[in-house]
C-alpha cells in the first residue's frame, strides 16, 4: 500500500493537541471579523451551487476529509493536509484510495461524525444516493467512484472504475465538504450543520449572513475570532469606500480589480493586498442547440472575433492572462505554453481573424446591411459586466448587434443551467487547479456546469486518458493537446484568465490568500484580530 500521512501526524493525538494548544496561546482570541460580500448567495448548501459567493462564507461551517494547507498559497497535491481524516492510503495501481477517519468529533447540532456520513455525502454528490440535491454542478468530479465501503465508524474506502491519482485533489476542494447524513437538505440550504469552525447564526438575504465560533470544535484553542460576520453591499464602489473608512477589516477576496488597486493604496495605505490569479477565466457561453449557434460556422465566426489584448488592456491595464481553458503559468500547473496557444484558433492575428469571421456570417446570409440582433445575457456583478460591455462592441465588428441582459446572481445560474439563454458572457471557476475537475466539471458530456452543452466523446477518452497517467509531464503534455482540441471545436471560447485582489486591515493575522484557486482558502479557522 501507499500511504500519504503528514510526519506530525505520527506524534500522535497526544503532541497534536498540545501544539495546536501551544499555538493558540501565542495568538489572541476573540472579536468579529468583518468581510464585505459582493451578492446574495443563492444557497447555504456548497454541493448545490457553482459559486464563489456561496463557498466564501459557508466554507467555515463545513471540514473536509482533506484540504489545502491554509497557509500555502499554491494549491498542490503536495500542500494537501489532513482534516476529517488522519490518513489516507492507496493501493498499487491508485484504484482504491482508504481514508482513516477523525475520532470524538460532533456536527454543530452534537451528533456524533461516523464514516456513514462520508458515504452518503458522496453518494449524494454523485447523484446515486438516497440523499437527493435540487442541483449537483460538480457531479461528474466522482464519475470514476465505482462504490464506497465503510468498516467500523471510522474507516472508509473509495473503490475505483480506474486508476485516479488525483481524485485526493477533488476532495481537497472547498466545494468537497462532508454533509452530515441526518440533517435534511431544506436546513442544508438555509441553516447548514456542519462539523467546522464556525455554525450559522443568522442569514438574513441581501443583508447579511453571521457565523458564531464552534466553541465545541474539535481542533483545540481554534478558532480565534468569536464570529464573523459578511455583509452584503451589491455596489462595488460602495464595498470599496467602507473599507477605506475601516468599517470592514476584509474585502470579499476577488473584489479589487487592478484599477481599484490604485484607490486602495492612496488612500487606505496601511491595507495588506495581494494581487493574484483567480483561476477564473471569462468565457462566451452559447446554447448550441439553439440557432443560429447550432450552425458550427456561427461558433468559429464567434471565437474569431475576440480581441483578448483589448479586453485585457481595458479592464486590467495589461496584468490579466491570455490563455486557453487552463490557469497559465506561473500560478497554473498545467496552461498550455506560449508558443503553442500563439497557433490556436482565434489567438493569432485579430485582423486576419475577424476577417475569416466576416467571410463566415456572410456565407450564413449576414453582412453589412443585414446584421444579426440577439441578446447578450451576463450575470449582475461588476466582473461579468464589465467585459460584456466590451463584446458587444467587438460583435460589431462581424455584423452582430447585440442587446445586454443583466440577471440577478439568485437566478443567473438557473438560467444557465436550463440553457434559457442564447449567447452570454461568463465566469468559469476551477475549484481545484487539476484536468480532472476542469475538463469533466466544463467539458464533460452531461455535466450540469457544462453550459453550452458541448459533447465529444472523442475527447472523453482523451479525458480519461489523462485521468490515469502517473506521469505528469506526459500528463501535461496530454492536457495541452486536450486544450488545443477545445478551442478548436469552439466548446467554450475564453477571453481571459483574471486577476483580482483580496484586501484586509493590519490587525487581521494568519490569512493567506491563495494563487491558483478561489474557492479553498476560507476556513478562518486560524485567523485572528489584533487590537
Amino acid at each position: 500500500m501507499h500511504r500519504r500521512t503528514k510526519p506530525w501526524l505520527a506524534i500522535g493525538g497526544l503532541a497534536l493537541a498540545a501544539t495546536l494548544s501551544s499555538a493558540a496561546f501565542a495568538q489572541k482570541s476573540g472579536g468579529t471579523l468583518k468581510i464585505l460580500h459582493m451578492d446574495n448567495p443563492p444557497t447555504a448548501s456548497i454541493h448545490e451551487t457553482g459559486t464563489v459567493s456561496t463557498v466564501v462564507p459557508y466554507m467555515a461551517v463545513y471540514n473536509n476529509l482533506v484540504m489545502y494547507d491554509q497557509h500555502v498559497a499554491k494549491n498542490t497535491i503536495d500542500s494537501i493536509v489532513p482534516d476529517l481524516a488522519t490518513s489516507w492510503s492507496w493501493n498499487e495501481d491508485k484504484s482504491k484510495l482508504t481514508f482513516q477517519l477523525r475520532q470524538g468529533v460532533k456536527w454543530h447540532d452534537g451528533q456524533p461524525f461516523i464514516a456513514k456520513d462520508v458515504k452518503c455525502t458522496f453518494e449524494m454528490a454523485k447523484g446515486v444516493g438516497d440523499i437527493k440535491l435540487r442541483a449537483s454542478p460538480r457531479d461528474l468530479w466522482w464519475n470514476n467512484i465505482d462504490s464506497i465501503e465503510t468498516k467500523g465508524d471510522h474507516e472508509v474506502t473509495f473503490n475505483l472504475k480506474r486508476p485516479q491519482p488525483a481524485l485526493i485533489a477533488l476532495m481537497a476542494s472547498g466545494y468537497a465538504p462532508i454533509y452530515s447524513c441526518h440533517v435534511p437538505q431544506n436546513v442544508m440550504r438555509t441553516k447548514p450543520i456542519g462539523t467546522g469552525p464556525f455554525k450559522v447564526d443568522v442569514i438574513n438575504p441581501n443583508q447579511n449572513i453571521r457565523l458564531v465560533k464552534n466553541k465545541d470544535y474539535w481542533k483545540p484553542g481554534r478558532p480565534y475570532v468569536d464570529a464573523i460576520e459578511y455583509t452584503i453591499m451589491p455596489s462595488r464602489s460602495t464595498r470599496l469606500l467602507a473599507f477605506i473608512a475601516g468599517d470592514f477589516d476584509m474585502t470579499f477576496p476577488t473584489d479589487i480589480t487592478v484599477p481599484l488597486m490604485k484607490d486602495i493604496r492612496e488612500k487606505a495605505p496601511q491595507a495588506h493586498c495581494t494581487m493574484r490569479s483567480t483561476n477564473v477565466h471569462t468565457n462566451v457561453i452559447y446554447n448550441r442547440e439553439a440557432p443560429p449557434f447550432d450552425k458550427p460556422e456561427m461558433r468559429r465566426a464567434l471565437a474569431l472575433s475576440i480581441d483578448r489584448k483589448a479586453f485585457i488592456d481595458i479592464l486590467s491595464e495589461g496584468q490579466n492572462l491570455i490563455g486557453a481553458t487552463m490557469l497559465p503559468s506561473p500560478d497554473g500547473l498545467w496552461g498550455m505554453p506560449e508558443e503553442d496557444l500563439a497557433k490556436v484558433i482565434g489567438y493569432g492575428d485579430v485582423a486576419k481573424n475577424r476577417e475569416e469571421a466576416r467571410a463566415l456570417m456572410r456565407k450564413l446570409g449576414y453582412g453589412p446591411d443585414k446584421r444579426l440582433k440577439i441578446k447578450l445575457s451576463t450575470r449582475d456583478i461588476p466582473t461579468f459586466r464589465d467585459p460584456a460591455v466590451i463584446f458587444l462592441d467587438q460583435l460589431k465588428e462581424i455584423y452582430i448587434d447585440a442587446e445586454l441582459e443583466i440577471i440577478e446572481t439568485a437566478v443567473y445560474y438557473s438560467r444557465v443551467f436550463k440553457k434559457d439563454y442564447l449567447i452570454g458572457i461568463n465566469q468559469s471557476g476551477s475549484g481545484v487547479d487539476d484536468p480532472d475537475q476542469h475538463l469533466y466539471e466544463h467539458y464533460g458530456c452531461g455535466s450540469l456546469r457544462n453550459y453550452t452543452a458541448y459533447c465529444n466523446p472523442e475527447m472523453e477518452r482523451l479525458f480519461e486518458k489523462q485521468m490515469v497517467m502517473s506521469d505528469q509531464e506526459a500528463r501535461k503534455k496530454l492536457v495541452w493537446e486536450i486544450d488545443r482540441l477545445l478551442q478548436e471545436d469552439v466548446a467554450r471560447p475564453v477571453i481571459f484568465h483574471g486577476k483580482a485582489a483580496g484586501c484586509w486591515q493590519p490587525h487581521v493575522k494568519g490569512l493567506t490568500i491563495m494563487v491558483n484557486s478561489i474557492y479553498n482558502g476560507w476556513r478562518f479557522e486560524d485567523i485572528w484580530i489584533d487590537k
